[in-house]
Formats: C-alpha cells, sequence, structure tokens
C-alpha cells in the first residue's frame, strides 16, 4: 500500500494491489465504510480530504471524499503503523462497493487490521 499527499491540494492518492492489505486498511464497521490511510503528514479529526483511491489492477483510479474519523501518530503504541481512518462521505458509494466485492470471503477473519 502506498499513499502520497499533494501539499498543494490536500489529495491522498492510495494505491492497494493486495487483498490482505486492502482488508488490514478497510473499515467496515464504520458508517459508509472507510479505509486507513498511511501517512505521517498532520491531520485532525474532523478534517475532510479527498483521495484518488487505486484498488487492485483497475486502472482508473475512484475519486472519494472523506472526513478523518482517527488519527495514529507516529509512535504509537503496539508497534501500529501512522496514518488516519477516513470515513467515506457524500453520496457516491461505488468505492465501498467494489472494496467489499474483493473482500467477500474474507470480511469475518479474525485476522489483526490496521483498524480495530
Amino acid at each position: 500500500m502506498t499513499a502520497g499527499q499533494s501539499a498543494k491540494n490536500g489529495i491522498l492518492s492510495l494505491t492497494i494491489r493486495d487483498k490482505a492489505v486492502l482488508y488490514a486498511a478497510y473499515m467496515p464497521f464504520i458508517k459508509d465504510g472507510g479505509l486507513f490511510v498511511p501517512t505521517t503528514k498532520p491531520y485532525k479529526v474532523g478534517d475532510e480530504v479527498f483521495m484518488l483511491l487505486s484498488l487492485m489492477e483497475e486502472a482508473e483510479k475512484l475519486p472519494v471524499a472523506g472526513r478523518v474519523v482517527w488519527v495514529t501518530p507516529r509512535g504509537a503504541q503496539s508497534n501500529r503503523a501512522a496514518g488516519i481512518g477516513v470515513q467515506f462521505i457524500g453520496d457516491d458509494n461505488t468505492a465501498n462497493k467494489k472494496i467489499e466485492a474483493y473482500l467477500v470471503g474474507i470480511m469475518e477473519s479474525d485476522k489483526p487490521t490496521h483498524t480495530m
């Protein structure tokens, strides 16, 4: 998983090419879904962000509006990765549907994730 941010306009670019990585980042327990985005950039809970999300081998990047719902700072306990939890917002739930389609059959796994 790679994430980058353009300082000019605050757009996050997130690429996930592996189902195990997608599973670890996905937050199905949040209304409308969301993703953990690894970053060391400073964000606050409530900040609105815009992501360009690339999933698996899809050529098209999905534009996704989101809101920061938690922050894991650098140096967090249990060696958790630094980053932010982003809840999907808006009426377009394409990203959430695509993610859940990729994760059919492994959503109920007990494997640890970046989120809980």
